[in-house]
Formats: structure tokens, C-alpha cells, sequence
């Protein structure tokens, strides 16, 4: 199952943790794994061009955590996009993609 926690207080994300494989196929044919690594890395190279000092990320096999280090409407505009596009996902994978 894929984990994804997200750190935030009252108005901002701060942080995002991505953590494990969702299992829903085979290595190569695992859609829901292609598509949550599609939404964070999009999101995640879209707040560079904006911003390249804005956040930290560290990447590893099945493993991304982003740390939002500067919030401007179009930074944090993109992180409620990618929430709420992950958010979608879950609902359709509940048993291999969880959001806490």
C-alpha cells in the first residue's frame, strides 16, 4: 500500500511524505503507482519552475517526502491541486492507496 501523509497547520501544507508501492500489479503494468508518481512529480517540477528555492524533496524507491520550505498562492494553488487529485485516487484504490 502506498502511505501518504501530510503535514500541515491551519492554512498550509509543510510537508509530504509518499512511502511504499501500492501493489496493484506487477512492476511495469502498476497503474495506480504510475499515477500517483505522476501527480507528485508534476506537481513537485511545476513548483521548481515557479520557485527552485521553495521546496526540498528527497526521492528514493517508493519513497518521496517534500518539504515546502516557501508558500505563495501559486505554490500552495499546486499542492491542493495534487492533494485533492491524490484524494480522488484514493477513493477510486482504497485498498492500495491510503492519505493520512
Amino acid at each position: 500500500m502506498i502511505n501518504i501523509k501530510i503535514n500541515k497547520n491551519k492554512e498550509f501544507i509543510n510537508e509530504i511524505i509518499i512511502n511504499g508501492h501500492s501493489n496493484y500489479d506487477e512492476y511495469g503494468k502498476d497503474i495506480v503507482c504510475a499515477s500517483v508518481s505522476s501527480i507528485a512529480i508534476t506537481t513537485v517540477n511545476a513548483i521548481i519552475r515557479i520557485d527552485n528555492k521553495a521546496i526540498n524533496y528527497e526521492e528514493n524507491d517508493g519513497y518521496l517526502k517534500i518539504k515546502i520550505l516557501k508558500h505563495d498562492k501559486y505554490i500552495d494553488l499546486l499542492l491542493l491541486n495534487m492533494l485533492d487529485l491524490l484524494t480522488k485516487l484514493e477513493k477510486q484504490y482504497q485498498k492500495n492507496l491510503k492519505i493520512m
